[in-house]
């Protein structure tokens, strides 16, 4: 397995959400605490290449310091949109005892009510773009604002926007590579139920690749008509799921950025990479995992995951 170093030429553009969370689990209770999906794909991306770029937009109330930790984990923030007169997206949860299912306690959209995504001129000629989970016509004027089409887009959504957005929805798959969901998801934007007659429909809508999430079992791969499986890090201990699909995101687009390799080979590394950097994330709240964790961490978690399901027949 091919194993990672920081220097990259590829730049990375990073859209999404950058918010406040307010989590309760079986194993505690946060007030507010820094989240939204960009900035798990930043934090987790970021173990790979030190080229990102972030497009979102907070409040006058997000934290200085929040900022200033993305910068020191090579996030350029010239793309994040300030309004200081309003208030962050704000996302309160309460997860089950099995930690598969939540609710929703609060929603607080505030100011990405009326988000309109600015590209600075600098980032429209990005490498990489990932389009983390935002409303399909908010994803789509930020590829109009690409100067030139990435190497590689892909594309975060989710049932609530096939549920209310659904023509927007389909139009922005028309340009992406590769689009990543969970199980129910797929199988709600497909109408089937088999994940494999799912996948093959889905490819047909533009992405030439799926990846389908599927939580404590792992994922699937689905491209160039091959498919591959990633088992999940098995975990004593999963204190908080929130993010973990982001950070699989971030350190799926990260590697295959660290390495430009875009065959199907190098994607099912990338799995294995995102994998890795989800399994970090459940282990402490928020971001508080990622923060902490060491280049060393990863390579070490990355010969586990190699370890955990290597044999001979």
């Amino acid at each position: 397995m091919q194993y990672i170093c920081k220097k990259n030429k590829m730049t990375n553009l990073i859209v999404g959400t950058v918010a406040f969370d307010a989590i309760e689990t079986p194993y505690g209770k946060t007030d507010k605490i820094i989240g939204g999906a960009a900035t798990y794909i930043s934090l987790a991306a970021s173990f790979f290449t030190d080229k990102l770029n972030l497009v979102s937009v907070v409040g006058g109330d997000f934290p200085e310091s929040a900022i200033k930790m993305l910068e020191n984990h090579n996030v350029d923030t010239k793309g994040l949109q300030i309004k200081e007169d309003e208030k962050t997206f704000f996302w309160s949860g309460k997860y089950h005892n099995n930690m598969n299912s939540r609710d929703t306690v609060e929603t607080q959209l505030n100011v990405l009510e009326t988000f309109d995504p600015i590209v600075p001129k600098e980032f429209s000629s990005s490498d990489f773009l990932m389009l983390g989970n935002l409303v399909p016509s908010v994803q789509q004027k930020v590829l109009d604002q690409m100067s030139q089409r990435p190497k590689l887009i892909v594309l975060d959504t989710m049932n609530f926007w096939m549920d209310n957005c659904l023509d927007d929805l389909l139009e922005a798959l028309k340009n992406v590579d590769v689009l990543t969901i969970n199980d129910e998801e797929a199988q709600q934007l497909s109408g089937e139920n088999n994940l494999i007659s799912a996948a093959k429909k889905i490819k047909t809508m533009g992405p030439k690749y799926l990846v389908i999430k599927k939580g404590e079992h792992g994922a699937l791969l689905f491209g160039e008509n091959k498919m591959f499986y990633s088992p999940a890090m098995p975990l004593e201990n999963v204190f908080d799921p929130t993010g973990a699909g982001d950070s699989f995101a971030g350190g799926f687009i990260g590697y295959l950025s660290k390495s430009n390799n875009l065959t199907f080979e190098n994607m099912k590394t990338a799995v294995i990479y995102g994998s890795v950097m989800a399994s970090f994330c459940v282990e402490k709240f928020g971001t508080e995992r990622l923060t902490e964790i060491t280049q060393e961490d990863v390579k070490r978690r990355a010969e586990e995951f190699v370890s955990l399901s290597n044999f001979k027949l």
